[in-house]
């Protein structure tokens, strides 16, 4: 988790005490942290609806400044009233410092009618909060269907439009519980399921899409892996309170993402040995239900089955500068990087830098060696594994000459194989066609683990 640095003079002044009525608000339950003190706004600066990548590359001074700015903002439309936070519909929207990456958030909400609001999360929006009523005079872009909901995913994306209508009357206090990881969100409202998992969409990625159009060797631009809570306003009061968020660790989120929709999945690996499987047996160890690749051993480990389109799930584990690969729709012959459908990398995400400690010499990367690459072809988004030592889970979906990578909650790669022309180093593909074959491991010498395998036909 990444922490922006703080000028503690940038508050003094700005504390307002609250009556001992409220002393029981804002207390967080076990294991979470309180976001709001029901004091003062300590922890907290202002920034409106603009891409957070982009102040978060600002160097430390200039960030400092648009923070110091800000402050300015907040306290003409922000205050403290009786233990709630209170916004009067106009400025910038409160922002945490701290920036989360998987993460439960709590909060309580009240507004008046004809607001309209809501939450952004990793510095995107938005969870929807609006006037649910015909009189809102928002029936027609979806506020017939109740807050809660991805409103910024595109028509038809799961996730956009909440399950059920769950709203509380005005006047009343809504409780709101987000849990996300990486881009994957569930939402509760009122203790009513509204969004089931979807994939949170980034808003600025898709505007800046629309000019130039993408191409098809063009990486995607998720959501980023870590970013801060937001708390919208607009066209009216908003109180908020009992904000508490609490931090998810790698175990806990990779066992949500595997038990998200477990329906038709299969192991590929039984835990104990390598039954199935064939090809570089002698490169790889089985030992507590790990698949482990040797160090200095090569090949191809792939499974006997073959497969045309289909769902894959595993977890893997890398040491510094590791390299490995997912063999896809591999023939049983050549290489996988050329010879099959693609070799989906398998790489640390900091490569260059672990890789040059290691070999003393300096390392450069193509973008399309990058982890979940479309080997020499597609590049994937990079920034989205654990830190090294710690389990990653991740999902690759293979339908048709499309392949897209999921890695923990955040898709970072999806591609059309059949649009692909230029290939790294012009060395051609010539298996990126195939329409079935094996699935399997690429080894590179390297020492990395494996996981919970399964896989899902889908024809």
């Amino acid at each position: 988790m990444k922490t922006i640095p703080v000028l503690p003079c940038l508050v003094t002044g700005w504390m307002i005490l609250t009556s001992a009525a409220t002393a029981a608000l804002n207390q967080p339950p076990s294991g979470f942290t309180a976001l709001f003190n029901g004091k003062d706004l300590a922890g907290w600066w202002g920034a409106s609806t603009e891409d957070p990548r982009q102040w978060m590359a600002l160097p430390t001074e200039e960030f400092q400044k648009k923070r110091a700015a800000s402050i300015e903002d907040i306290k003409q439309h922000w205050r403290v009233e009786n233990g709630e936070l209170v916004n009067d519909g106009k400025g910038l929207y409160a922002t945490t410092d701290k920036n989360f990456r998987d993460y439960e958030l709590l909060i309580d909400y009240k507004t008046v009618p004809k607001a309209d609001s809501g939450i952004y999360l990793k510095g995107c929006p938005q969870v929807q909060i609006w006037d649910y009523t015909e009189a809102g005079g928002k029936w027609k872009i979806g506020a017939d269907k109740g807050s809660g909901g991805l409103w910024n995913n595109s028509p038809g994306a799961p996730g956009k439009d909440p399950l059920v209508l769950a709203d509380k009357p005005f006047g009343e206090w809504n409780h709101v519980r987000v849990i996300q990881c990486g881009a994957r969100t569930w939402v509760w409202w009122n203790n009513k399921l509204v969004v089931d998992g979807a994939l949170m969409e980034n808003y600025f990625a898709r505007r800046k899409a629309k000019t130039p159009p993408p191409t098809a060797t063009d990486p995607i631009a998720p959501i980023p892996p870590e970013g801060p809570i937001q708390l919208q306003t607009h066209g009216g009061e908003i109180r908020w309170r009992n904000i508490f968020i609490r931090e998810i660790p790698g175990t806990e989120a990779n066992r949500r993402l595997r038990d998200r929709d477990p329906n038709g999945f299969k192991p590929i690996f039984n835990g104990k040995n390598l039954d199935g499987w064939t090809g570089a047996v002698d490169a790889c160890e089985v030992k507590d239900g790990v698949l482990a690749w040797l160090a200095k051993k090569g090949g191809t480990l792939y499974t006997n089955e073959e497969f045309s389109d289909f769902i894959v799930r595993m977890e893997f584990k890398l040491p510094p500068g590791a390299n490995n690969g997912l063999a896809i729709r591999y023939s049983g012959k050549g290489g996988a990087a050329y010879d099959a459908m693609c070799e989906c990398q398998v790489l640390d995400d900091n490569y260059e830098v672990n890789k040059s400690k290691l070999t003393g010499k300096p390392v450069k990367l193509d973008p399309r060696q990058a982890h979940g690459s479309a080997y020499g072809m597609v590049p994937a988004a990079r920034g989205y594994q654990r830190p090294i030592g710690e389990w990653n889970y991740q999902e690759v979906t293979v339908v048709g000459p499309t392949i897209k990578v999921e890695l923990n909650g955040t898709v970072i790669l999806d591609a059309d194989l059949s649009k692909v022309t230029e290939f790294m180093g012009n060395k051609p593909h010539p298996g990126k066609d195939r329409l079935s074959g094996h699935f399997g491991f690429a080894g590179h010498n390297d020492v990395v683990e494996f996981r919970n395998l399964s896989i899902k036909p889908l024809k």
